[in-house]
């Protein structure tokens, strides 16, 4: 019989980078083979762009991986990638221990505030997207991206390491070296895009600052690695768990069927927890006494660091590299990134769109990261005063079954409960209200509603994600048939600004999906009867006649051939991104 893999599922306990010497020439360059530049070299290829990626690592290991859960937001690009059901079979521990996120005094402990289970027989149909949230470590998404890059020929090459940069006229030149052998290349590309992590050697060079403020404490991400523990926790634990008790607090996650992530802290930032002292919390939330070992510790901080711009010259900057910020689905705004600046870079390298689009890169991008980066610190110190008042009033033991410690529990759960907010904003409202390639409504940035993380309402105005929907009896969604390129969304019988978007789009050779909705849900939808749509699958312009100077205005505005500032000076006072 062929031996089951280490983590149950597929294999990926190591995912090794491909051996080789990056090309002399890419259209792309991109720094840094994590979750982030895969894919965007994923997205980058799909758009027929020439890319390499290099990584000053050989390898990447599931024990140091970072995110698990992945937004449905996110789920959408893996769908359109076309790479959902790859991810979906890669899984490293069986999927039916996810039970959503349970609040716990410990894996064998109580529930403290009750999730519904999976239906076995429920639609499952979530409000906004065509699939749900999906847990998948780090390690499974690079793999999948790897080989599927790899079966288009990309360049990725492991080992090599930017040292230098230099920018002229004509693009930049990377200069790479070989970490174990010293052997120096050189790189020629036209744009290079950092996702070399928090620690950014491509934003060092490329001379770019970061604001925010520095934490005060810290903390260690552990991964601990048990025995056979199903006579304690049974064939299928809860994968995913939020431990309150006296001694534990954070997440449980399983990350294989003998891995788990642990949280320990906060500590002083010069302390250096023994070892005994964090295994000694890995016990506590699992809530028995059992043989652990610590197999990593990673340190990180809840606080914010944002970049100052997220492109200078012919350098951009996305995922960690561009900002960190308390944990909690962070992979979630570095993926939003890519699906921005990739096809900006592909429209400039087509020739469709003139350098200057990829400034909105960073007008749109960042204000929406110090969106989430902001209330990403105030959940933390909020969670953080909740969990000190919890144990001030007393814990009750897993093993008291009393009914003052069923009382008590009860309240915790109270507690817990009034202080939970969902988080479908920040999944979903990725809006860009300050953008120069939006062509915005009268009077909508004065009358739009606050941003908000828990709440999230389908928005067809400009800068808002498109509302997805299925649009025929046998699955395939609005955002299926969107595609890659600009999309027309026609939902009146009058065909007039159909044929004008698909003669200006003709002329300039632009790719241009027209999609007809004749369905009256659809209409009650989107309020109009015509809806541009940009590669990422947010509205660009709508209406039901076209403005003056017709399509070619609106196409100008929207791949950035319009006077920068344009749109602010015809829509009044335009909010600017955040500066501290």
């Amino acid at each position: 019989m062929p031996q089951l893999p280490a983590t149950g599922g597929r294999d990926v306990h190591t995912v090794r980078f491909p051996v080789g010497r990056p090309p002399a020439t890419v259209d792309v360059l991109i720094v840094g083979a994590g979750p982030v530049g895969l894919a965007a070299a994923t997205e980058l290829t799909a758009r027929g762009i020439r890319v390499a990626v290099v990584d000053r690592a050989r390898t990447a290991t599931l024990v140091r991986a970072g995110a698990m859960g992945h937004t449905p937001r996110v789920v959408e690009h893996f769908r359109r990638w076309g790479l959902l059901q790859r991810i979906r079979e890669a899984w490293t521990y069986p999927p039916e221990w996810n039970r959503g996120t349970r609040l716990v005094t410990s894996l064998t402990g109580h529930e403290l505030v009750p999730v519904p289970r999976p239906s076995f027989r429920g639609a499952g149909t979530p409000d906004h997207a065509a699939d749900e949230a999906l847990r998948r470590p780090q390690t499974v998404l690079q793999q999948v991206f790897l080989d599927h890059l790899a079966e288009h020929g990309v360049s990725v090459a492991g080992g090599w390491e930017l040292r230098e940069l230099a920018e002229d006229t004509e693009g930049v030149r990377g200069g790479v070296v070989d970490v174990d052998s010293g052997e120096r290349r050189t790189v020629r590309a036209a744009y290079v895009l950092g996702t070399d992590g928090g620690s950014s050697t491509t934003r060092r060079l490329a001379g770019i600052d970061r604001e925010g403020d520095h934490a005060t404490e810290k903390r260690l991400r552990l991964i601990v690695r048990t025995g056979d523990i199903s006579d304690r926790v049974g064939a299928a634990p809860s994968a995913t768990n939020i431990v309150f008790n006296h001694r534990a607090s954070g997440f449980l996650a399983a990350v294989s069927t003998r891995e788990w992530r642990v949280y320990a802290g906060p500590y002083p930032l010069g302390y250096e927890p023994t070892e005994d002292e964090l295994l000694e919390m890995g016990r506590a939330a699992f809530g028995f006494d059992l043989d652990l070992e610590l197999v990593s510790a990673t340190t990180f901080y809840h606080a914010t660091r944002i970049a100052t711009t997220f492109r200078k010259g012919r350098v951009l900057l996305a995922g960690d590299a561009a900002h960190v910020r308390t944990p909690g689905g962070n992979l979630g705004e570095g993926i939003g990134d890519v699906a921005n600046v990739g096809w900006k870079l592909a429209a400039v390298l087509a020739g469709h769109a003139p350098d200057t689009l990829l400034d909105s890169y960073d007008q749109e991008r960042r204000p929406h990261n110090w969106r989430v980066a902001d209330h990403s610190l105030e959940r933390s110190r909020r969670s953080q005063a909740t969990l000190a008042e919890i144990r001030a009033g007393g814990i009750p033991d897993d093993a008291d079954l009393g009914d003052e410690a069923v009382r008590r529990r009860a309240e915790i759960g109270e507690r817990l409960r009034r202080d939970h907010a969902g988080g479908a904003g920040v999944t979903f409202d990725e809006r860009y209200d300050a953008s120069d390639v939006i062509w915005y409504e009268e009077g909508q940035l004065a009358s739009e509603p606050a941003w908000r993380p828990d709440v999230y309402e389908d928005d067809p105005r400009p800068g808002h994600r498109a509302p997805d929907g299925r649009i025929d009896p046998h699955g395939c969604t609005l955002h299926d048939r969107l595609g890659t390129s600009f999309a027309l969304l026609v939902l009146s019988e009058d065909r007039a600004v159909e044929d004008a978007f698909t003669e200006e789009a003709a002329a300039r050779s632009l790719p241009l999906t027209v999609i007809h909705l004749t369905d009256p849900d659809a209409r009650a939808v989107y309020g109009t009867e015509y809806v541009l749509v940009r590669p990422d699958q947010h509205v660009a312009w709508r209406g039901a006649v076209l403005p003056d100077g017709g399509a070619r205005a609106v196409l100008d505005r929207v791949l950035g051939r319009a006077r920068p500032g344009a749109a602010a000076e015809a829509l009044g006072s335009v909010p600017a991104p955040r500066v501290l």
